[in-house]
C-alpha cells in the first residue's frame, strides 16, 4: 500500500478553512473529490488545517493508497481539476511511515500588512490593510520575547485538553516598501495563534502599547487580555519541515 506526498498552495478566501466540513467548500474536500475521480476514495491527512481565509505555498498532504499510481499523470489530473484557487506542486512517493502532520517537525508562516495609506486592489486577497504608520522597530522588538519555547494561552483559542507550549524558532517583522510582513517559525501552532500575535503587533506598532505588552500578555497566560484576531486573509503558511 503505497504512501504519497502532495505539495499543495491554494488561495483561501473562497474556502471554508482546510479541514472538510459538510455543505461548504473547503480545501479537504476540493481535493479528495479531485483525487476521487483517479484513485477511489482517500483519506488524506495534513500539515497544517488552516482557517477560513488563511492561504498555503507550502502545505503538505499525504496519503496511502491501495495501488500504486503515476505521480505525474496524478498531478496533472488533480492540477487540471483544482485550478485556479488550488495548485498541487508536487506529487511524490514517500516511506511507509511518512505522516503530514505527524512526521512534521517545524512550521513556517507569513503575515503580511499594507500599511499604505491607499488600499493596494492587488494585494488585498493576501493582506490587511492598515492604514496609519507602523513604527516597524517596536513591532520588531516586541515579538523577540516569544523566541523559545513558552506557554502561548494568552494568544490561542484553546482547545480542550491541548496543550498550548510551543517552540517558536524566529519571529520577525521587517518592511519592504508599503508591505510590512511578519516572518514567524515554531515546532507548531496553536489556533489563531499567530493572528493573535499579529494584533497585538499592530497595537504597539500604532503606539497604542509599549513593545514590552507583547511579554505582559505571554507571562499572563490569560486570553482576555490579548488584543483580539488579525484578519484572516493576510497569513500564509509557507513552508513545512521534515527530518
Amino acid at each position: 500500500m503505497p504512501t504519497y506526498r502532495l505539495d499543495v498552495a491554494y488561495d483561501g478566501t473562497d474556502f471554508h478553512g482546510y479541514a472538510r466540513q459538510d455543505n461548504v467548500t473547503t480545501v479537504q474536500g476540493a481535493l479528495e473529490a479531485a483525487l476521487f475521480r483517479r484513485t477511489g476514495v482517500v483519506d488524506t491527512a495534513v500539515a497544517g488545517r488552516t482557517d477560513g481565509g488563511v492561504h498555503a505555498e507550502g502545505q503538505v498532504v499525504s496519503f496511502v493508497l491501495n495501488d500504486p499510481v503515476d505521480e505525474v499523470l496524478l498531478q496533472r489530473s488533480l492540477n487540471s481539476q483544482l485550478g485556479p484557487a488550488i495548485a498541487v506542486n508536487a506529487v511524490v512517493a514517500v516511506p511507509d511511515d511518512f505522516h503530514a502532520r505527524f512526521s512534521a517537525t517545524g512550521r513556517g508562516y507569513r503575515y503580511r500588512i499594507w500599511n499604505g495609506r491607499v488600499h493596494d486592489p492587488l494585494v488585498w486577497r493576501t493582506s490587511w490593510h492598515v492604514p496609519e504608520p507602523l513604527d516597524l522597530s517596536a513591532m520588531d522588538a516586541a515579538v523577540g520575547c516569544l523566541v523559545g519555547t513558552h506557554d502561548f494561552v494568552s494568544f490561542c483559542r484553546k482547545a480542550p485538553g491541548r496543550a498550548t507550549a510551543r517552540e517558536v524558532r524566529e519571529a520577525r517583522w521587517v518592511r519592504d516598501g508599503d508591505l510590512v510582513e511578519l516572518a514567524v517559525s515554531a515546532n507548531a501552532f496553536c489556533h489563531h495563534m499567530i493572528r493573535s500575535i499579529v494584533s497585538a503587533s499592530v497595537e504597539i506598532g500604532l503606539g497604542r502599547l509599549e513593545p514590552e505588552a507583547m511579554g505582559e500578555i505571554l507571562d499572563a497566560r490569560d486570553r482576555t487580555r490579548a488584543t483580539g484576531t488579525a484578519p484572516a486573509r493576510g497569513l500564509t503558511l509557507v513552508s513545512v519541515t521534515y527530518p
